[in-house]
């Protein structure tokens, strides 16, 4: 071996001498083998926590979709064009259009305009709100 580097001993080997005469193990040993025994159980214990992780996930992800089905969806806030307006003025805008139609109906005899003013209620209503509250539906 020592012929194929120009009649020098390769530095590996020159590295494994040195270190049994400094009282370290050389290439191969024992400290080495156990090193990597106790990456392959670190590792071995990181991948069974892994798992039990992605279970854990799993199992929560499964009941919450099962909650989901089983309770009903209720829409939390305010949406839609009236969903802006307090319960209390929405409580007057409905009593004052059904007092308004209420009126119309009684006074008005004939059965044409009844309809005439209750289309032109409706269509005049959101104007009339805008105009009343100060703000836009």
């Amino acid at each position: 071996l020592a012929s194929d580097f120009g009649g020098r001993a390769s530095s590996r080997r020159r590295w494994a001498g040195r270190a049994r005469r400094a009282g370290r193990p050389p290439f191969g040993s024992a400290v080495s083998k156990e090193r990597a025994r106790r990456r392959a159980v670190r590792e071995a214990e990181a991948a069974r926590d892994r798992l039990v992780r992605q279970r854990k996930l799993a199992r929560r992800h499964r009941r919450r979709a099962l909650v989901r089905r089983l309770n009903p969806q209720w829409r939390r806030g305010r949406t839609g064009r009236l969903g802006r307006r307090s319960r209390g003025e929405r409580a007057a805008i409905v009593g004052l259009t059904l007092a308004t139609l209420g009126l119309i109906w009684t006074l008005v005899d004939d059965l044409a305009l009844r309809l005439a003013l209750t289309v032109l209620l409706l269509l005049v209503l959101p104007a009339i709100v805008v105009i009343a509250l100060d703000r836009r539906i």
